[in-house]
Parts: C-alpha cells; structure tokens; sequence
C-alpha cells in the first residue's frame, strides 16, 4: 500500500492548536517541527488559536509567611470548571521580600521586588519555563550638596508588547529618599524618577516623570490599546479628587483624565480600581469595612460611563481577585480561600484553593495568562 503523506501545511496547521507542552516534546520528533516552531509565523498563529479560544491560565501568588517569600501556583481547570493546584513555583532572585507581577496579553510575566535590588526583576513564560534576569538599571539617580540617598523603592510597574516598534517594555516609578548628611534625618519628601526597560535593546532609560503619582492598586489587566491606566488623585484632603493617569507605551507619555464624580464619589473607607473589562476600560468600587461586600462596575463605552453590574452583598468576603472568563469573580473570603461568585446567578462556589501559609492576606493576588511560545532570551528554570 502506498503511504498517505499529510501535507506539512496541514501537520502545522494541526500542531499550531497544541499545548506549548506538547509542541515542547516535539521538538525532537525531527529538525523541521524544530526549526518550525521558533519561527514568528507558527508562535503567532499558535498564540491567537489560544486567545480565539480563551484558553486562560490562572497563576495564584501567595506568600509563605514562615519562609518570608513569595510564590506562585500555577491552576489547571478541569472540565467541570475544578481548579486544583498543578504546581507551586519559587524563584531564587526573590528571597527577602514580596514580588510585583505584572502579565503582558502575549503570555509573559514580569516580577519585580520593591526592593534596591536592581537585579531583582525577571521576565517570566510560564509556558515554556523560561525566564531572563534584567539588568541593573543604567539611570542616573540624582545628587544633592549635603544629602545622601538612602533608599530606593521600586512601585507601580507595567509591562507590554509595543507593537509600534516591536518590543516589550517594562515600565517603573522610582522614589528617592535623602537623609542630611550632617545630622542624618530625614530631608522629606522623596524625589521621582520613572525609568523604561526595552527588551530589545536590553537596556534602561530615564523618561520625564509626571506630576500624579500612581496607586498601585489595579483588577487584572490594565492595558488597552497600547494605553496603560492608573488611579491617581489630585489635591490634598479632603478636597482631592480621584484620577485616571495613564501611559502611551508608543509615544512614551503620560497623560490624566478625571474620573467622574458619579463613578467616583464613594465613602473614605471603599476602594477603587482601575481594570480592563471585556474590552472596556473600567472601574470597580467595593467597600472595605462591612460584614459583607458590595461591588460597582463602571466600564466607559466610547466616552460615556455606564454602571454595567451593582452587586448588593457577598457575605464572608474580603475582597476581588479577578475575572474569570465569562465575567464571574474570584474573590478571597474570610476563611483566605478563593472562592468564585457568578452575578448572573448570584451563586458563590467554594473552589478548595486554601491560602493558609498567608499571614497577609494584601499578598494574595490572581493573575491569568495564555500559552505561548514567545522567547525571551533567558535560561530555563531549574
């Protein structure tokens, strides 16, 4: 009998919809599927079969409070939607403190420490186990007559593809404080700085700082369009009004628009976050200091606000993790449990994913990304 070829065309066709795991095991099946898979063409097509599909990954990150570090647990979902705990990753260049992540929408993680450690920031993919070290950052930090600097604090990070000029780039606010010389106090206020990262050049530079200084607190994604977004405020207590500062990661500049006041005018103790909802850039509000929990979504439809869910009361919860693929909620209730909330429904589902190593439950964060194959230039996790 003659021997059936498949076309190559088809067999890439048919590979390009695999799991990176998968692909990762083929590559020794022979040289063309090797050479195949690192091409851009195959890594794109393979990445958007994935986000077509909204094949989701969710990474847990905790902190171990006995070990004083942070670590990551990557879910798996089964099919009757049951996350279980597929494995729990510690990385060695963070050991002395929290790690910040922020996730690109190609499947890469960035970590970063808040501390002075410049070498403390690695690009991850958890998908292919690779990561890379970034290098100290080459940025002048400023001297004073008189003064000495005497920390350095690292906050409120962003990380993306700019298509512009085909790169990643991770972006940092940088505070400075300075303590006399002479008398060793404190000299006040600390002094800015924001500092860029391109991956393609493997370098830093300095870029002009803006006058609002970002919270870092966001919902998940907080990038559309080639726009990153923040809450910020402007004015001093009690006449501040709540902002929105956002980053042109293209054009590499900061810009502020208002948030409005039937958005924004809550009590002292609720919170607000910035989040990228369905494609809409939004706004939850939820309150801090009850029994239960109460959540307002706002999303901006063009240029006009509109409350998209109210939720009255989720008892026992302390506060939102996420969204997860139809518009439900994970959220951390009293017990330090993840647990997922439908609003359609209003039904509350315990998940069995437990935070007890925990002692704070700030460092409990949720964050989801898709496979892919993208490289990164760095070395493969031990």
């Amino acid at each position: 009998m003659p021997r059936f070829e498949v076309p190559e065309a088809l067999v890439m066709e048919i590979l390009c919809k695999l799991p990176v795991k998968s692909l990762i095991r083929f590559n020794c099946v022979c040289k063309y599927w090797c050479s195949s898979f690192h091409t851009p063409r195959f890594i794109s097509k393979h990445y958007h079969n994935n986000l077509k599909n909204n094949n989701l990954n969710p990474v847990l990150q905790r902190f171990d409070a006995n070990a004083n570090v942070p670590y990551f647990s990557q879910l798996s979902v089964e099919k009757d939607e049951k996350f279980l705990v597929k494995q729990n990753i510690r990385f060695p260049f963070f050991m002395h403190d929290t790690a910040y992540v922020w996730v690109a929408r190609h499947g890469l993680f960035c970590l970063h420490s808040p501390c002075m450690d410049d070498t403390e920031v690695a690009i991850w993919n958890p998908s292919t186990r690779e990561f890379k070290i970034l290098p100290p950052s080459s940025v002048q930090r400023p001297i004073y007559p008189g003064l000495t600097c005497d920390s350095v604090h690292f906050d409120c990070g962003a990380f993306e593809f700019d298509s512009k000029t085909d790169d990643y780039k991770f972006i940092r606010f940088v505070t400075l404080s300075f303590v006399d010389s002479e008398c060793e106090t404190s000299s006040g206020d600390g002094m800015s700085q924001v500092e860029l990262y391109s991956l393609k050049c493997d370098s830093w530079k300095e870029i002009p700082s803006p006058n609002y200084r970002p919270f870092d607190l966001c919902l998940g994604n907080n990038y559309l369009d080639g726009i990153f977004y923040w809450q910020t405020t402007m004015g001093n207590t009690p006449y501040e009004k709540k902002m929105i500062l956002s980053f042109d990661m293209a054009n590499e500049k900061f810009s502020v628009s208002p948030i409005p006041e039937f958005v924004g005018f809550y009590p002292q103790n609720d919170i607000l976050e910035i989040l990228v909802f369905n494609g809409s850039l939004g706004v939850i509000a939820y309150t801090v200091e009850r029994i239960d929990m109460s959540f307002d979504l706002w999303v901006m439809n063009g240029e006009v606000w509109t409350k998209k869910f109210s939720i009255e009361s989720i008892p026992g919860v302390v506060r939102p993790l996420g969204f997860w693929k139809n518009g439900e909620m994970f959220l951390l209730n009293t017990n330090y449990e993840v647990v997922l909330f439908d609003p359609s429904t209003q039904e509350l589902k315990v998940l069995g994913i437990n935070t007890y190593l925990d002692h704070h439950r700030e460092y409990v964060s949720l964050f989801f990304y898709v496979e892919s194959l993208i490289p990164i230039n760095g070395i493969k996790e031990h």
